[in-house]
């Protein structure tokens, strides 16, 4: 049995549905310069909002070049705030230049 869709209040006050369902698996692609311990910050991060997060499970690519890393977490989101909630700290974080 699956939980109501979440709402999202959009401008004026309305509220308008989420097209996702919760709970849920939910990727997130994070991507920063390639440099020591970008990856386990994003860990730490995730793990903060997510606690059956496993670090081990993070898939992580090189750009071509070598200079950009792209990490994608794949957490089971129980609420849109959780899901919001670590989105804005990993916005926040001085290591991610860009989070999907």
């Amino acid at each position: 049995m699956s939980k109501p869709e979440s709402t999202i209040e959009a401008p004026h006050g309305e509220e308008r549905k989420s097209a996702l369902t919760f709970p849920c698996v939910f990727p997130i692609k994070i991507m920063g310069r390639t440099r020591d311990g970008f990856a386990q910050a994003v860990s730490d991060v995730v793990c903060r909002h997510a606690a059956d997060f496993d670090p081990a499970a993070l898939e992580m690519r090189t750009s071509k070049e070598g200079n950009w890393m792209s990490v994608t977490a794949t957490v089971n989101a129980k609420s849109r705030e959780q899901l919001d909630d670590l989105y804005r700290e990993l916005v926040a974080h001085p290591m991610v230049k860009m989070v999907l």
